[in-house]
Protein backbone atom coordinates (compact mmCIF):
# COMPACT_ATOMS: atom_id res chain seq x y z
CA UNK A 1 0.00 0.00 0.00
CA UNK A 2 3.00 2.58 1.02
CA UNK A 3 4.15 1.59 -2.69
CA UNK A 4 1.23 2.17 -4.51
CA UNK A 5 0.96 5.95 -2.56
CA UNK A 6 4.14 6.59 -3.28
CA UNK A 7 4.04 5.74 -6.92
CA UNK A 8 1.20 7.65 -7.11
CA UNK A 9 2.62 11.08 -5.67
CA UNK A 10 5.73 10.33 -7.80
CA UNK A 11 3.47 10.28 -11.06
CA UNK A 12 1.68 13.53 -9.72
CA UNK A 13 5.66 14.89 -9.41
CA UNK A 14 5.85 14.90 -12.78
CA UNK A 15 2.92 16.26 -14.26
CA UNK A 16 2.62 18.77 -11.76
CA UNK A 17 1.98 22.25 -13.49
CA UNK A 18 -0.30 21.51 -16.24
CA UNK A 19 -1.95 18.56 -15.75
CA UNK A 20 -2.57 18.34 -12.57
CA UNK A 21 -2.97 14.42 -12.43
CA UNK A 22 -5.88 15.09 -14.48
CA UNK A 23 -6.83 14.61 -17.70
CA UNK A 24 -5.38 16.81 -20.26
CA UNK A 25 -7.25 19.42 -21.67
CA UNK A 26 -7.22 21.60 -25.47
CA UNK A 27 -5.81 24.94 -24.15
CA UNK A 28 -8.27 27.81 -24.06
CA UNK A 29 -7.40 31.58 -23.32
CA UNK A 30 -10.49 32.81 -23.69
CA UNK A 31 -11.52 36.36 -25.32
CA UNK A 32 -10.13 39.49 -22.47
CA UNK A 33 -6.80 39.47 -21.86
CA UNK A 34 -7.05 38.85 -18.09
CA UNK A 35 -9.45 36.06 -18.83
CA UNK A 36 -8.08 32.16 -19.01
CA UNK A 37 -9.08 28.81 -18.81
CA UNK A 38 -7.46 25.91 -16.32
CA UNK A 39 -4.82 25.00 -18.97
CA UNK A 40 -3.66 28.82 -20.05
CA UNK A 41 -0.28 30.03 -19.42
CA UNK A 42 -1.34 32.17 -16.71
CA UNK A 43 -2.96 29.35 -14.59
CA UNK A 44 0.09 27.74 -15.17
CA UNK A 45 2.23 30.70 -13.99
CA UNK A 46 0.24 30.69 -10.73
CA UNK A 47 -0.04 27.04 -10.02
CA UNK A 48 3.95 27.05 -10.24
CA UNK A 49 4.29 30.13 -8.12
CA UNK A 50 1.91 28.46 -5.60
CA UNK A 51 3.66 25.34 -5.57
CA UNK A 52 5.38 23.99 -2.00
CA UNK A 53 8.63 25.46 -1.95
CA UNK A 54 11.18 22.55 -0.64
CA UNK A 55 14.21 24.31 -1.82
CA UNK A 56 14.97 25.53 2.04
CA UNK A 57 16.75 22.22 2.58
CA UNK A 58 18.51 21.54 -0.45
CA UNK A 59 21.51 21.03 1.53
CA UNK A 60 19.72 18.05 2.83
CA UNK A 61 17.76 16.28 0.04
CA UNK A 62 19.62 17.98 -3.20
CA UNK A 63 16.25 19.05 -4.59
CA UNK A 64 13.70 21.68 -4.50
CA UNK A 65 10.51 20.04 -5.61
CA UNK A 66 10.45 18.67 -2.18
CA UNK A 67 11.74 18.89 1.49
CA UNK A 68 12.41 16.27 4.35
CA UNK A 69 9.77 16.43 7.29
CA UNK A 70 11.80 15.90 10.56
CA UNK A 71 12.58 14.22 13.08
CA UNK A 72 15.02 12.30 10.47
CA UNK A 73 18.29 10.71 10.82
CA UNK A 74 21.14 10.43 8.11
CA UNK A 75 24.97 10.06 7.84
CA UNK A 76 26.51 13.24 6.48
CA UNK A 77 30.29 12.25 5.24
CA UNK A 78 30.43 9.50 7.05
CA UNK A 79 28.92 11.19 10.20
CA UNK A 80 25.82 10.40 11.75
CA UNK A 81 23.04 13.07 13.24
CA UNK A 82 19.26 12.99 13.90
CA UNK A 83 18.08 15.95 13.51
CA UNK A 84 14.73 16.85 15.18
CA UNK A 85 13.84 20.38 14.44
CA UNK A 86 15.18 23.30 11.80
CA UNK A 87 17.84 24.77 14.29
CA UNK A 88 19.40 21.53 14.09
CA UNK A 89 20.16 21.70 9.92
CA UNK A 90 23.60 23.74 11.40
CA UNK A 91 24.80 20.28 12.36
CA UNK A 92 24.65 19.34 8.29
CA UNK A 93 25.74 22.57 7.70
CA UNK A 94 28.47 22.56 9.83
CA UNK A 95 29.62 19.02 8.59
CA UNK A 96 29.34 19.64 4.48
CA UNK A 97 31.07 23.70 5.42
CA UNK A 98 34.25 21.58 7.18
CA UNK A 99 36.23 21.59 3.86
CA UNK A 100 35.48 23.09 0.79
CA UNK A 101 36.87 20.94 -1.66
CA UNK A 102 35.82 17.86 -0.85
CA UNK A 103 32.95 15.12 -2.39
CA UNK A 104 29.46 15.48 0.62
CA UNK A 105 27.34 13.18 1.12
CA UNK A 106 24.32 12.99 2.51
CA UNK A 107 22.90 8.87 2.94
CA UNK A 108 19.33 9.09 4.86
CA UNK A 109 18.04 6.15 7.60
CA UNK A 110 14.68 5.53 5.75
CA UNK A 111 12.13 5.40 6.01
CA UNK A 112 11.26 9.15 5.85
CA UNK A 113 8.72 11.54 5.04
CA UNK A 114 8.94 14.10 2.51
CA UNK A 115 5.81 17.07 1.53
CA UNK A 116 6.69 17.40 -2.66
CA UNK A 117 5.31 20.59 -4.58
CA UNK A 118 1.75 19.93 -4.46
CA UNK A 119 1.92 19.94 -0.54
CA UNK A 120 1.07 16.05 -0.22
CA UNK A 121 3.02 14.14 1.93
CA UNK A 122 5.02 10.43 0.93
CA UNK A 123 6.32 7.71 2.46
CA UNK A 124 9.99 6.70 1.00
CA UNK A 125 11.61 3.67 2.15
CA UNK A 126 14.54 3.33 0.64
CA UNK A 127 17.39 5.17 -1.54
CA UNK A 128 15.87 3.77 -4.84
CA UNK A 129 12.47 5.18 -4.04
CA UNK A 130 14.43 8.77 -3.16
CA UNK A 131 16.52 8.64 -6.48
CA UNK A 132 12.93 8.19 -8.48
CA UNK A 133 11.46 11.10 -6.56
CA UNK A 134 14.76 13.59 -7.71
CA UNK A 135 14.82 12.22 -10.99
CA UNK A 136 11.15 13.05 -11.17
CA UNK A 137 12.28 16.84 -9.78
CA UNK A 138 15.22 17.19 -12.28
CA UNK A 139 12.85 16.25 -15.35
CA UNK A 140 9.93 19.28 -13.95
CA UNK A 141 12.58 21.40 -13.79
CA UNK A 142 13.84 20.69 -17.44
CA UNK A 143 10.41 20.74 -18.39
CA UNK A 144 9.76 24.24 -16.78
CA UNK A 145 6.78 22.22 -14.62
CA UNK A 146 8.65 22.62 -11.64
CA UNK A 147 7.90 25.29 -8.55
CA UNK A 148 8.41 29.30 -9.57
CA UNK A 149 10.63 30.10 -6.44
CA UNK A 150 11.79 33.04 -7.05
CA UNK A 151 8.43 34.80 -6.99
CA UNK A 152 6.43 35.14 -3.59
CA UNK A 153 2.55 36.78 -4.35
CA UNK A 154 1.86 38.61 -1.59
CA UNK A 155 -1.86 37.81 -0.22
CA UNK A 156 -4.69 38.24 -0.20
CA UNK A 157 -5.72 38.02 -3.78
CA UNK A 158 -8.90 38.14 -5.54
CA UNK A 159 -9.78 35.89 -8.40
CA UNK A 160 -12.98 37.02 -10.99
CA UNK A 161 -14.79 33.56 -12.19
CA UNK A 162 -16.12 33.59 -15.60
CA UNK A 163 -18.81 31.01 -17.88
CA UNK A 164 -17.78 30.47 -21.47
CA UNK A 165 -20.01 33.24 -22.41
CA UNK A 166 -17.34 35.56 -20.48
CA UNK A 167 -20.02 36.70 -18.04
CA UNK A 168 -19.01 37.01 -14.53
CA UNK A 169 -19.99 34.05 -12.34
CA UNK A 170 -18.46 35.01 -9.01
CA UNK A 171 -14.89 35.90 -6.83
CA UNK A 172 -12.98 34.19 -4.35
CA UNK A 173 -10.45 35.51 -2.14
CA UNK A 174 -7.32 33.40 -2.28
CA UNK A 175 -5.58 33.53 1.45
CA UNK A 176 -2.20 31.80 1.09
CA UNK A 177 0.30 29.91 -1.19
CA UNK A 178 -1.29 25.99 -0.58
CA UNK A 179 -4.87 27.61 -1.20
CA UNK A 180 -3.87 29.40 -4.72
CA UNK A 181 -2.17 26.03 -5.84
CA UNK A 182 -5.11 23.84 -4.53
CA UNK A 183 -7.90 26.34 -6.15
CA UNK A 184 -6.23 26.31 -10.16
CA UNK A 185 -5.20 22.65 -9.41
CA UNK A 186 -9.33 21.97 -9.43
CA UNK A 187 -9.89 24.56 -11.21
CA UNK A 188 -13.03 23.87 -13.58
CA UNK A 189 -11.91 23.04 -16.85
CA UNK A 190 -15.39 24.88 -18.62
CA UNK A 191 -14.72 28.07 -16.63
CA UNK A 192 -12.15 30.49 -16.95
CA UNK A 193 -10.90 33.20 -14.66
CA UNK A 194 -9.10 36.36 -14.36
CA UNK A 195 -7.01 37.75 -11.24
CA UNK A 196 -8.42 41.16 -9.88
CA UNK A 197 -5.15 43.30 -10.73
CA UNK A 198 -2.94 44.69 -9.50
CA UNK A 199 -1.26 42.32 -7.17
CA UNK A 200 2.47 42.59 -5.50
CA UNK A 201 4.88 40.42 -5.32
CA UNK A 202 8.78 39.80 -3.88
CA UNK A 203 10.84 39.20 -6.57
CA UNK A 204 14.15 36.80 -5.33
CA UNK A 205 13.28 37.65 -1.46
CA UNK A 206 13.85 41.49 -1.72
CA UNK A 207 12.09 43.77 -4.54
CA UNK A 208 8.68 44.43 -4.12
CA UNK A 209 6.76 44.54 -7.21
CA UNK A 210 3.33 45.91 -8.62
CA UNK A 211 1.81 43.51 -11.40
CA UNK A 212 -1.10 44.66 -13.44
CA UNK A 213 -1.65 42.18 -15.79
CA UNK A 214 -1.23 38.69 -16.93
CA UNK A 215 1.25 39.76 -19.18
CA UNK A 216 3.14 41.82 -16.61
CA UNK A 217 3.00 38.47 -14.25
CA UNK A 218 4.77 36.53 -16.85
CA UNK A 219 7.49 38.83 -17.44
CA UNK A 220 8.56 39.49 -13.74
CA UNK A 221 8.30 35.56 -13.50
CA UNK A 222 11.01 35.51 -16.54
CA UNK A 223 12.93 38.08 -15.19
CA UNK A 224 13.13 36.75 -12.22
CA UNK A 225 14.14 33.45 -13.38
CA UNK A 226 16.70 34.54 -15.50
CA UNK A 227 18.29 36.58 -12.29
CA UNK A 228 18.27 32.75 -10.70
CA UNK A 229 19.84 31.59 -13.41
CA UNK A 230 22.61 34.11 -13.13
CA UNK A 231 23.35 33.46 -9.54
CA UNK A 232 23.33 29.44 -9.88
CA UNK A 233 26.11 30.42 -12.49
CA UNK A 234 27.68 32.34 -9.98
CA UNK A 235 27.13 29.90 -7.34
CA UNK A 236 28.92 27.30 -10.10
CA UNK A 237 31.80 29.66 -11.00
CA UNK A 238 32.60 30.51 -6.77
CA UNK A 239 32.72 26.33 -6.61
CA UNK A 240 35.40 26.43 -9.45
CA UNK A 241 37.11 29.25 -8.18
CA UNK A 242 37.23 27.45 -4.39
CA UNK A 243 38.97 24.38 -6.14
CA UNK A 244 41.17 26.54 -7.91
CA UNK A 245 42.51 28.33 -4.76
CA UNK A 246 43.04 25.27 -3.10
CA UNK A 247 44.67 23.21 -5.50
CA UNK A 248 47.72 25.84 -5.94
CA UNK A 249 49.95 27.95 -4.36
CA UNK A 250 49.82 31.66 -5.53
CA UNK A 251 52.07 34.74 -5.76
CA UNK A 252 50.79 38.57 -5.42
CA UNK A 253 51.39 39.74 -8.44
CA UNK A 254 49.50 43.11 -8.91
CA UNK A 255 48.07 45.46 -6.40
CA UNK A 256 47.07 48.78 -7.44
CA UNK A 257 46.36 51.37 -5.44
CA UNK A 258 45.41 54.88 -6.65
CA UNK A 259 47.51 53.63 -9.89
CA UNK A 260 50.58 52.66 -8.07
CA UNK A 261 51.18 48.85 -8.10
CA UNK A 262 52.87 47.98 -4.41
CA UNK A 263 53.47 44.24 -5.53
CA UNK A 264 56.56 43.93 -5.16
CA UNK A 265 55.95 44.27 -1.28
CA UNK A 266 54.77 40.87 -1.15
CA UNK A 267 57.64 39.50 -3.71
CA UNK A 268 58.86 37.79 -1.15
CA UNK A 269 55.68 35.57 0.20
CA UNK A 270 53.95 32.78 -1.56
CA UNK A 271 49.92 32.34 -0.52
CA UNK A 272 48.74 28.95 0.65
CA UNK A 273 45.25 28.53 0.79
CA UNK A 274 43.55 25.19 2.39
CA UNK A 275 40.34 23.47 2.44
CA UNK A 276 39.54 24.72 5.84
CA UNK A 277 39.37 28.42 4.84
CA UNK A 278 42.41 29.37 6.36
CA UNK A 279 45.37 31.18 4.67
CA UNK A 280 49.00 30.88 5.07
CA UNK A 281 51.34 33.25 3.50
CA UNK A 282 55.19 32.09 3.72
CA UNK A 283 58.62 34.24 3.42
CA UNK A 284 60.09 32.31 0.68
CA UNK A 285 63.98 32.76 1.35
CA UNK A 286 64.28 33.43 4.57
CA UNK A 287 62.45 30.97 6.82
CA UNK A 288 63.10 32.82 10.05
CA UNK A 289 60.16 34.98 9.19
CA UNK A 290 56.91 34.46 10.92
CA UNK A 291 54.27 32.82 8.58
CA UNK A 292 51.46 35.24 8.14
CA UNK A 293 47.82 33.71 8.85
CA UNK A 294 44.85 34.83 7.94
CA UNK A 295 41.04 33.62 6.41
CA UNK A 296 39.20 33.84 3.33
CA UNK A 297 35.78 33.41 2.20
CA UNK A 298 34.32 32.76 -1.42
CA UNK A 299 30.85 33.86 -1.58
CA UNK A 300 28.49 34.17 -4.49
CA UNK A 301 25.42 36.72 -5.73
CA UNK A 302 25.43 37.82 -9.28
CA UNK A 303 28.71 38.12 -9.05
CA UNK A 304 31.60 36.16 -7.35
CA UNK A 305 33.93 37.44 -3.91
CA UNK A 306 36.59 36.46 -2.00
CA UNK A 307 36.53 38.02 1.49
CA UNK A 308 40.13 38.27 2.83
CA UNK A 309 41.13 38.54 6.20
CA UNK A 310 45.04 38.72 7.76
CA UNK A 311 45.94 40.07 10.85
CA UNK A 312 49.10 40.97 12.60
CA UNK A 313 51.16 41.86 9.79
CA UNK A 314 50.97 45.91 8.85
CA UNK A 315 51.34 45.03 4.78
CA UNK A 316 49.07 41.98 4.32
CA UNK A 317 46.40 43.70 6.86
CA UNK A 318 46.04 45.94 3.43
CA UNK A 319 44.51 43.24 1.47
CA UNK A 320 41.66 43.06 4.07
CA UNK A 321 38.89 43.64 2.11
CA UNK A 322 35.67 41.88 -0.05
CA UNK A 323 36.83 41.69 -3.98
CA UNK A 324 34.86 41.28 -7.01
CA UNK A 325 35.99 38.78 -8.83
CA UNK A 326 36.86 40.37 -12.61
CA UNK A 327 38.14 37.58 -14.06
CA UNK A 328 40.30 34.37 -13.57
CA UNK A 329 41.68 30.66 -15.00
CA UNK A 330 43.49 28.40 -14.05
CA UNK A 331 46.40 30.61 -13.81
CA UNK A 332 45.65 34.08 -12.78
CA UNK A 333 42.51 35.46 -10.88
CA UNK A 334 41.64 38.92 -10.81
CA UNK A 335 40.06 40.89 -8.12
CA UNK A 336 38.17 44.33 -7.39
CA UNK A 337 38.08 46.36 -4.38
CA UNK A 338 33.75 46.64 -3.59
CA UNK A 339 34.29 49.73 -2.15
CA UNK A 340 36.71 51.36 -3.87
CA UNK A 341 36.99 50.64 -8.04
CA UNK A 342 40.50 51.70 -8.52
CA UNK A 343 42.30 49.36 -5.58
CA UNK A 344 42.80 45.98 -8.09
CA UNK A 345 44.35 42.53 -7.06
CA UNK A 346 45.84 39.86 -9.23
CA UNK A 347 46.84 36.19 -7.64
CA UNK A 348 49.32 34.15 -9.68
CA UNK A 349 49.38 30.68 -9.51
CA UNK A 350 53.28 29.64 -9.55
Amino acid sequence: MKTSKFLTALVCLFALAFTSCQDEIDSENGDNPNTNSANSTTASNLERSAMYDGSFDDFLDGMSCSSVLLPVTATVNNTQVTLITESDYSLVLDIIGEFTNDDDSVVFQFPITVRLSNYTEVIVTNQSEFDELMEACETAEDEAESAINCLDIDFPITILTYDANIEQTGSVVIESEQQLYAYMNNFDDAAFFSVNYPITATLNSDTVVEITSDADLEAQIIECIAMDDDMEDAEDQAEDIESILIEGVYTIDAFVTAGVDTANEFSDYTLNFANDLTITAVHTTNSAISEVNGTYEVASELDVFISLTFSENANFELLNNTWEVTSYSENTISLQSTTNAAVTLVLAQI
